[in-house]
């Protein structure tokens, strides 16, 4: 089958699959004890984030071992804290919902290289991992929330690619759906270390645009994100409910 014709089988597949999620497929989630693992992006200021790591296992590029991120143009608050509120709130409603949860941090005094994060998650058994992230352009018009994935010809992680995609299809669907903001669509990209070294389906939630005033506001509202944190809990439900069976 086509790469193009799966995405778009997959695409209706998860936005059917929203709407038909019954009391039965919860109760083998719960009883399944899924792990989920949040690693909520970058981290707090004053931070020692010098130094450099394998941007892939085996890989001669080396790549800083975090940054610091972007900050609200608009709302002035730093994507570190961003990332977390909204993490956080994942973690509570994945919880309520039955879900065991591994969170890479919980604070903004941390410093954990991306690597690190990564084998967070893989120690921990994660059955998948979803890294919270908001994005920023030079040009303040770009807006919307995306997801990336690795593509199917990573070195290191290609064979993830048809689950991650699965998993990144559904969350961004749900949480398009719930906010309104514009669905920028699934990116490959085999350049971001934390989803190098994962061994478990992965995506990155870009949330929206911090150098967007529509979206920066939008997400710097408390109320709105837990409107976020659980449309893309809605996103992991659907993933579960349709791949349970073959999660080992």
């Amino acid at each position: 089958m086509k790469r193009g014709r799966i995405k778009s089988v997959l695409a209706i597949w998860c936005f059917a699959s929203a709407f038909v999620l019954n009391a039965d497929a919860a109760e083998q989630k719960t009883d399944e004890k899924y792990i989920v693992a949040i690693d909520a992006g970058h981290q707090g200021p004053g931070q020692d984030m010098t130094g450099m790591e394998q941007n892939a296992p085996g890989s001669d590029v080396m790549k800083a071992r975090i940054v610091s991120g972007t900050q609200g143009s608009f709302s002035g608050i730093a994507e570190s804290e961003l990332n977390l509120s909204v993490a956080l709130k994942l973690e509570k409603e994945l919880k309520e919902r039955g879900y065991e949860v591994v969170m890479t941090r919980t604070e903004q005094d941390v410093n954990l290289s991306n690597i690190d994060r990564a084998e967070i998650a893989s120690e921990a058994g994660a059955h998948i991992t979803v890294r919270i992230h908001a994005n920023g352009s030079e040009d303040s018009s770009v807006s919307g929330a995306l997801t990336m994935i690795p593509s199917p010809v990573n070195p290191s992680v290609g064979y993830l690619y048809e689950d991650s995609y699965e998993l990144a299809q559904c969350i961004l669907e749900a949480y398009c759906e719930a906010t309104g903001l514009q669905n920028d669509g699934v990116v490959e990209t085999d350049s971001m270390t934390g989803i190098n070294w994962s061994t478990m389906p992965v995506t990155i939630l870009e949330m929206g645009f911090m150098t967007n005033q529509q979206d920066d506001l939008y997400m710097a509202d408390e109320t709105n994100q837990e409107i976020m944190a659980n449309a893309v809990a809605d996103g992991i439900d659907t993933y579960f409910s349709e791949k349970g069976s073959t999660i080992e």
